[in-house]
């Protein structure tokens, strides 16, 4: 299709030229009398082979976005991480323990970055956030953020997230980055999507920054199992589409978080009906749900 587009484009171009070269032509040894009728003529045709190059263009940048939007819906989501030991971090429990659910405040954040392996070098680039409070996504709350990683991003990675290098060369590095991203928190509760992920990124940073993530976390994959226990796939796409939630920017940090967050918004609806009111019962609930998802991963 954009072969096609492209011939068509450049038969335009082509069009287009020539006309233009007729005109400067009568313009300069044409009869006067012929000037007029020629003008008008070629005139319109190096309109309307303008209008049809511009036209294409248009429609080859569409075709192309659209190319690309499929190809992020269709790439595979985050493999899930079992690290779940990160989620029972020391926090100041009794503060919330007790309060309704929708009653607390929500940062909602999700990371890309340049590969999988946190232990083994990988880096955040970018950092994307979004508060929910009262009950609601609060979209004008928002935290985004690109981060230089100090080395080259992988094109392996760039696949997924479209982060290249020069996107992040003038950007703050890691340090400064969370430091912002801490102080965005605030005394909030975590929320993220594999939660145990983007947390081991956060948490091997912490000495060298001095910045500490002590705060409470919830996982939306494992409170996806504990309300649909019986269905197996529990990625951030497949949870959207059974909630009728649009992922706008998949794989960026921001439309991810954004998308978390709706989808966090109907979970506390469901677990409210099922009696799971307070923070201490839907960790609990959580907690519980570790070693199911382990053995449905065998199956």
């Amino acid at each position: 299709m954009l072969l096609c587009i492209g011939i068509s484009a450049l038969v335009a171009l082509v069009i287009a030229c020539f006309a233009g070269w007729k005109l400067v032509y009568a313009l300069e040894y044409a009869p006067k009398h012929q000037v007029r009728e020629i003008v008008i003529a070629y005139g319109i045709i190096a309109i309307l082979a303008t209008g049809a190059l511009v036209l294409l263009v248009m429609i080859a940048l569409d075709r192309t976005l659209m190319a690309r939007e499929h190809d992020l819906r269709s790439l595979p989501d985050r493999p899930e991480f079992y690290d779940y030991d990160l989620l029972n971090l020391p926090h100041h429990l009794e503060e919330f323990d007790d309060r309704p659910l929708k009653s607390l405040t929500f940062t909602v954040f999700d990371t890309e970055t340049t590969g999988l392996r946190p232990s083994q070098g990988d880096e955040i680039i970018q950092i994307g956030a979004v508060r929910v409070q009262d009950g609601r996504v609060r979209d004008r709350i928002t935290f985004d953020q690109l981060v230089n990683p100090g080395f080259e991003i992988p094109r392996a990675s760039i696949r997924f997230h479209g982060i290249t290098d020069d996107m992040v060369e003038n950007v703050p590095g890691i340090h400064p980055a969370l430091k912002e991203f801490r102080e965005f928190i605030g005394t909030s509760i975590l929320v993220a999507h594999n939660a145990a992920f983007d947390m081991k990124f956060l948490k091997l940073k912490e000495q060298e920054s001095g910045i500490r993530f002590d705060h409470v976390v919830l996982d939306t994959l494992l409170l996806s199992v504990f309300l649909d226990r019986e269905i197996i796939e529990h990625t951030l796409s497949a949870i959207a589409d059974r909630q009728g939630v649009e992922i706008k920017g998949r794989h960026t940090a921001l439309g991810d978080s954004i998308a978390t967050a709706e989808i966090l918004i109907d979970m506390l609806d469901r677990l409210e009906v099922r009696g799971i009111t307070t923070l201490d019962q839907v960790l609990r609930a959580s907690a519980s749900m570790v070693s199911v998802r382990k053995l449905q991963e065998q199956f």
